[in-house]
């Protein structure tokens, strides 16, 4: 299509926009080259649905191929003049047996075309600019790891022995063929550096070309992220989520450039990112944020606390993995103290294939391992709780609300009590959990209410811990905040489990039932088998459809092809929130900035660390008490900074005194 009179205007003389893909995505598709069609008709404005034969919507490919068939394109024929013929390609075999194999073929073709694109521009834009990826080979960084984990051997001490023999596990298993495979290694067994060294000589032995690893909160990546750039060193670990930013004001402006380029298509050996940026980008339409999938072959796929897959998208999720898995050269590894249940799963993406589990059962259930005991209190009143808290110089409380934290933390107020939740701004959560840990280290007193923010992989270690009931994976998560470095006896560390007062929350009553069916019929319920059994029961309640709840295997399968509308309809996070900026501390100046209309992709990073997540309801009430303004559709801020306090966040409650119910 830029063979065109009109294009060549648009670029020497920067005329009108001109439609260019068009042309050759009917070319190929008038060629049976279908998939390069999609692909060229989206690298710009991304990948489109496929549509019906009559349409004339330009939304969808069909569309498109019509517009062309019309002669409704300018005139691109002086292409012969120059190229004779387009050459053939090979088309993998799919034979429309397969339509979701064929979605996704689809979209790393996609990926490659659109990186490709993008790689040449920059080369003519900007030659000489800083080059992604890195020097360093696998084998490299595998002497790396080697070097830090030799002063481990001898190991000393029990629990140090039955940790190496953990790592030990991993890096034979790395020998096997590839695959899918579980980590079960409970908390205190060394599970991320154990990973690792899977990863490492996995990828060696079969000559792949990064690790990557996907974990659910920030909060723990940065914690993983910090011991890869200890091992690897910094040049190796690209570091990709929304907390972080490269700026060349902050570290070398080399190593800014290269790290930032490096996050648009993951073009480094060693890759730390959120789940919600990996599987949003598999299932992306746009082209910024599939450029990178491509690179995803021939990779070691890490997924850390693997119980933490959303339910709604379960079933897509474990698809991408199978996918990658079966056709692209990928090795995946589910880590996780409390494997979910995806076996039926993987019999469905992946036939007879299944998981091979990386950690002997021995050593994943050996007793040293237990690190506290459980008791059910049943029914507690919140001042029943308080009192029971306030028994303990050292505590943390996981309640299931927001709301209730808030509520029991103003029922403990004193010295060295804490409150966590999502209200608080990320700034303010990280300093508060830096205080918690030095007091906890110091012997002092310290009182923690928090939300199920605390549970999943955050570094902390209380003597005592109390769990609203949930979900038995969150019970044990909870459990894995207790007794964490093993310096009491299990006899001497409770998790104590409690109900409240009143209806459950329609979001656990499910988890709630698949938990008591375990609790009431197996004797241990941090086994795996309990735990397996739970995940099933969990799945049997929530029904089928439920793990493909906006319906995206069927969007991009039975022949559908609808990737704009599976894009628009795979959210990870719940899209029913809306961020607020909070103008506090270092978060005034960033506000007054982007008042003024800066937009830069460092200043919204950093805007993140002052913003809370709140639901639309209680945004509408501040809204009319004249609490917050807007900056734009979707940009929020506090314009009332008397409603945020560093200790307990953003109040529930509008200054009109309108409660808000979350």
């Amino acid at each position: 299509g830029k063979y065109s009179a009109e294009f060549q205007k648009r670029i020497k003389e920067n005329g009108p926009k001109v439609d260019h893909s068009t042309a050759g995505a009917y070319l190929c598709a008038r060629s049976g080259q279908n998939y390069a069609s999609f692909c060229i008709a989206g690298h710009h404005s991304g990948l489109p649905d496929l549509g019906g034969r009559d349409d004339t919507d330009e939304g969808t490919l069909r569309a498109r191929l019509n517009k062309a068939k019309r002669g409704d394109l300018p005139d691109y024929s002086s292409w012969r003049k120059e190229i004779s013929s387009l050459p053939d390609a090979e088309i993998p075999g799919f034979d429309g047996k397969n339509r979701l194999a064929e979605s996704f073929f689809i979209r790393m073709l996609y990926s490659s075309l659109v990186d490709a694109d993008y790689l040449d521009t920059e080369s003519f834009m900007n030659p000489g600019q800083a080059d992604r990826g890195s020097n360093i080979s696998i084998g490299e960084l595998e002497e790396r790891l080697d070097n830090y984990i030799s002063l481990w051997f001898p190991p000393k001490g029990k629990l140090n022995q039955k940790r190496c023999s953990i790592l030990r596990n991993c890096m034979e298993a790395a020998e096997n063929e590839q695959g899918i495979f579980t980590l079960t290694v409970p908390t205190g067994g060394g599970k991320t550096v154990a990973s690792l060294a899977f990863a490492l000589k996995h990828a060696r032995i079969h000559e792949l070309r990064r690790i990557v690893y996907v974990i659910p909160y920030t909060s723990i990546i940065e914690q993983t992220a910090d011991i890869f750039r200890k091992i690897l060193g910094d040049e190796a670990v690209l570091e990709h989520h929304s907390n972080i930013e490269y700026d060349p004001e902050e570290c070398d402006a080399e190593y800014a450039t290269k790290m930032s380029l490096a996050t648009e298509n993951w073009d480094m050996p060693v890759i730390v990112t959120t789940a919600v940026q990996f599987f949003e980008s598999l299932f992306s339409n746009r082209s910024s944020k599939c450029r990178k999938i491509h690179n995803l072959s021939r990779s070691v796929v890490i997924f850390d606390e693997a119980q933490m897959l959303p339910i709604p998208y379960l079933r897509p999720c474990v698809y991408v993995i199978c996918e990658l898995v079966k056709y692209y050269h990928a090795s995946a590894v589910l880590c996780s103290a409390t494997q979910p249940a995806i076996k039926g799963f993987l019999g469905e993406f992946l036939e007879k294939r299944m998981s091979t589990e990386i950690c002997d059962k021995e050593l994943s259930e050996d007793p040293i391992f237990r690190r506290t005991c459980f008791e059910n209190r049943g029914i507690m009143t919140w001042e029943e709780i308080s009192s029971y808290m306030k028994q303990y110089r050292q505590i943390l409380c996981i309640v299931n609300s927001r709301k209730n934290a808030k509520e029991l933390f103003d029922m403990i107020k004193g010295e060295g009590c804490y409150h966590l939740s999502t209200l608080m701004i990320p700034e303010d959560r990280r300093k508060k959990l830096d205080e918690i840990r030095n007091r906890l280290m110091a012997g002092e007193i310290c009182r923690v209410v928090s939300t199920t923010l605390i549970e999943a992989g955050v570094d902390v270690d209380f003597p005592a811990v109390m769990r609203e009931a949930a979900g038995l994976d969150s019970i044990l998560q909870a459990a894995g905040r207790c007794n964490r470095e093993g310096k009491h006896s299990a006899e001497d560390s409770m998790v104590t489990v409690f109900k409240t007062e009143g209806k459950c929350s329609p979001l656990f009553s499910a988890n709630l039932s698949a938990s008591n069916y375990v609790i009431e019929n197996k004797k241990d319920i941090t086994s795996a088998d309990s735990i397996e059994k739970y995940f099933e029961t969990l799945y049997n309640i929530k029904g089928y459809d439920e793990l493909d709840k906006h319906n995206i295997l069927k969007m991009l399968g039975e022949g559908r092809f609808e990737f704009k509308k599976a894009s628009e309809n795979f959210h990870l996070i719940d899209n029913e929130t809306v961020s607020v900026y909070i103008p506090y501390g270092e978060g005034e100046k960033l506000v007054e900035r982007r008042r003024g209309g800066e937009m830069s992709r460092y200043l919204m990073r950093k805007l993140g660390q002052y913003s809370v997540n709140i639901y639309k309801d209680h945004l509408k009430a501040l809204y009319e008490a004249g609490d917050v303004e807007a900056i734009s559709e979707s940009e929020w801020v506090l314009s009332n900074i008397s409603l945020y306090d560093s200790m307990t966040g953003l109040s529930l409650e509008a200054d009109s005194g309108k409660a808000i119910f979350i």
